[in-house]
């Protein structure tokens, strides 16, 4: 797997190449220090995944998230930052990025977190997990004097809840099938048509709007 390290601090950078190349079948194909040059090295060198920063000059994670989006929605992004506010997560989760790791983490887990990516399609863990439940309860109490939140444009079959819940402990669409004795297939096709009713670029983001609209409960997940 080829992946790429976007970040303006050098020696982190670098620090961090150091690690990420000694992760079995993952390799630093290359780095740079802010989205622009990236994604002029992206243009000619194409990869499996990358550990973008949000902070950074000439262009930050947030624009370079949009453009990858947009160009590349095949690439599997991962934040490593330590912006930890709940807006700028929450910013980032819509931008569509199927990650979020912080410079404060342990770096084992870190191999986790790229290996989750690469095999189940996001990294859902314990701290995103924290801190996704601190930005809805920021956004509910903003919004609580708006029926929003009691009004969803979509609702789930409970199959569907099934799945979203089990997605959201990190299951793979094989261990999902397992569980509810149901095709592989089968599961990948409601993934899919999640996605579309909810208008997410991900399974993160369709777990973002169950609990955003309180079809599942954060306890239950």
């Amino acid at each position: 797997m080829n992946i790429a390290i976007v970040d303006d601090h050098q020696l982190f950078r670098k620090s961090l190449a150091l690690l990420v190349n000694s992760f079995e079948g993952i390799n630093v194909a290359y780095q740079a220090e802010n989205g622009k040059e990236f994604l002029e090295k992206l243009a000619t060198n194409p990869i499996d995944l990358v550990l973008l920063d949000i902070q950074m000059p000439e262009m930050d994670g947030f624009e370079t998230s949009k453009i990858l989006r947009e160009k590349y929605p095949d690439l599997y992004i991962i934040i490593i930052s330590q912006l930890t506010t709940k807006e700028s997560i929450h910013k980032v989760m819509e931008l569509g990025a199927h990650g979020f790791f912080t410079k404060n983490s342990n770096p084992e887990q870190l191999e986790e977190a790229i290996k989750s990516v690469r095999d189940k399609g996001y990294y859902f863990g314990n701290e995103l997990g924290s801190i996704l439940r601190e930005a809805l309860l920021w956004e509910k109490s903003a919004n609580q004097s708006t029926t929003e939140y009691m009004n969803p444009d979509v609702s789930f079959t409970a199959r569907e809840i099934d799945i979203i819940k089990l997605a959201a402990k990190e299951y793979s669409s094989r261990e999902i099938a397992d569980e509810l004795n149901i095709a592989q297939r089968t599961v990948e096709t409601h993934r899919r048509h999640l996605m579309e009713k909810t208008e997410s670029k991900n399974i993160i983001g369709v777990v973002v709007y169950a609990l955003k609209y309180n079809l599942v409960k954060l306890n239950e997940i």
